[in-house]
């Protein structure tokens, strides 16, 4: 019975979320009640299935699916502490973003369309995350470009329209670079699983110079979705998406899928010792400390609130690449924990400016004088999340600057903590006036574009950000405890540097 259990779980893992979303476009658009509660039963059930998944990891199993594609060529569905990491913070947030997606867009058309693509996108998600191989990989990486599209072109407008055609233009350029890496490194390596410290290195090949250079290929296709300079140009336009879109992208879909996948390649294909033999980190880490303060100029000049936050995605994605291409046990915890802080603090300031625009109208910058008295809950919110992301303590964000900072100079590069110093005060420059603006300023007499929102719709929009923002406060709180994402990411790099 466990063996099967083992072999089947996974899969099942990751198709719940796909059939939910077919399910949902069968259903169609008139079924309201049934699309709910297919969103909301998918998405419990699978935060259960992970539940489950994470019990049998920490007893000592690993659940494992594999088929075989061609000789020599598998797709694998495996569980591990990092897959296990990144499939946690989508099961949750996925299921926080239902309820909120599910009051935000209440008298909004196309639902059934919206939440079925919304729904494959979290199947390629789990995908990513459970891939057990660089194929693998690649499989559900393209299908989350192909899942995300619709989304960012839901409202059909002009802006959105133009806004997909730009997406697409990256991130299938990045996925034919990706692609062409991914041939060559097979065809020196084989269709080689993931391995703690790399594959590559314990095969032992003489092939320096084609390694490098498909090390960059790898980096550019990631690095696109990564939002890694010069690359990022299709996130800022993308906000032209629903909120819940926005948050999906920036929290827990596209950008993660990048970076993670840039972790996978150097911890589990490459290897931290070969990266350090090749010279690989050192570039990558520079490339991810002008991306980091370059993000976090833009965000200054930016008017709109949902652009201001896009930017400041640009630059704190790039903080989980600096982490692990400084190398070294504690830069690389901080890199990994940021997946996780990350994800909760952006996805609460996403999730508060859908709530400013929705009530009130508010999407610019200026436009938010006084709205603590008006909406004191996602105000405050907003607040945790911004506090976070600047790095004060006790929000998440501290733990992650800290463990980079300290990693940094473990490591032998004291030039990071001159990016971090730069970029906490630029965070500073550009949240700090807002909630001046959120908190010190008086209301005006009229909101730009005030809607009455039924108690439920409320109750669920401002509940899942206040649910954001409690666990944003929570893992810097309680980063000590067993079950922390520090102490979890910590296990994790044990098996990186013993």
């Amino acid at each position: 019975m466990i063996p099967l259990l083992l072999f089947w779980l996974p899969l099942v893992t990751v198709l719940v979320s796909a059939v939910a979303g077919l399910a949902i476009f069968v259903a169609g658009e008139r079924r309201q009640r049934l699309r709910t509660w297919l969103n909301l039963a998918a998405a419990v059930l699978k935060l259960m299935l992970i539940a489950l998944i994470g019990l049998l990891v920490m007893a000592g199993h690993t659940p494992e699916f594999r088929i075989s594609l061609l000789p020599e060529l598998d797709l694998v569905l495996r569980a591990d502490a990092l897959s296990m990491l990144f499939a946690t913070l989508s099961a949750l947030l996925w299921l926080v973003t239902t309820i909120y997606a599910i009051a935000y867009l209440e008298h909004a058309p196309n639902r059934a369309r919206f939440f079925g693509f919304f729904s494959l996108c979290v199947a390629s998600t789990m995908g990513i995350a459970m891939a057990g191989n660089l194929v693998t990989f690649f499989i559900f990486y393209e299908l989350l470009t192909l899942t995300t599209w619709p989304l960012v072109v839901h409202t059909g407008t002009a802006a959105a329209i133009a806004s997909g055609r730009t997406y697409l233009r990256y991130t299938l350029t990045g996925s034919a670079v990706f692609l062409i890496g991914l041939v060559w490194l097979y065809g020196l390596a084989g269709g080689q699983d993931f391995i703690a410290g790399g594959t590559i290195s314990e095969l032992g090949l003489d092939q320096d110079w084609s390694l490098r250079i498909i090390f960059l290929l790898l980096v550019i296709g990631m690095g696109v979705k990564a939002a890694l300079f010069p690359l990022h140009a299709w996130l800022p336009k993308a906000m032209v998406a629903p909120a819940p879109v926005s948050a999906l992208l920036h929290a827990v879909a596209v950008v993660k899928a990048g970076a993670f996948g840039l972790v996978r390649v150097i911890e589990d294909v490459y290897g931290p010792a070969l990266v350090s033999e090749l010279g690989l980190g050192l570039p990558l880490a520079i490339a991810a400390a002008f991306t980091i303060i370059y993000g976090s100029a833009l965000a200054l000049f930016q008017t709109d609130i949902k652009k201001r936050l896009a930017f400041s995605t640009v630059s704190q994605v790039s903080y989980i690449i600096l982490g692990v291409a400084i190398g070294g046990p504690v830069a690389t915890i901080g890199g990994l924990v940021h997946l996780v802080h990350q994800g909760l603090m952006k996805i609460t300031l996403f999730f508060c400016a859908g709530i400013f625009a929705n009530f009130l109208g508010v999407k610019k910058i200026s436009q938010l004088d006084g709205i603590g008295r008006r909406l004191p809950w996602t105000s405050a919110c907003f607040t945790i999340g911004a506090l976070g992301m600047i790095g004060l303590p006790p929000v998440a964000g501290f733990i992650s600057k800290w463990y980079l900072g300290a990693g940094a100079v473990a490591a032998g590069q004291p030039w990071v903590i001159i990016v971090l110093v730069t970029s906490t005060l630029l965070n500073a420059a550009y949240f700090l006036p807002l909630l001046k603006r959120i908190w010190l300023h008086d209301p005006p007499r009229q909101w730009p574009a005030e809607v009455q929102v039924s108690r439920l719709e409320t109750a669920a929009m401002v509940g899942s950000s206040i649910t954001t923002a409690l666990f944003s406060l929570a893992v810097g709180l309680l980063a000590g405890f067993p079950l922390s994402p520090l102490n979890w990411v910590t296990g994790i790099v044990t098996e990186y540097f013993p």
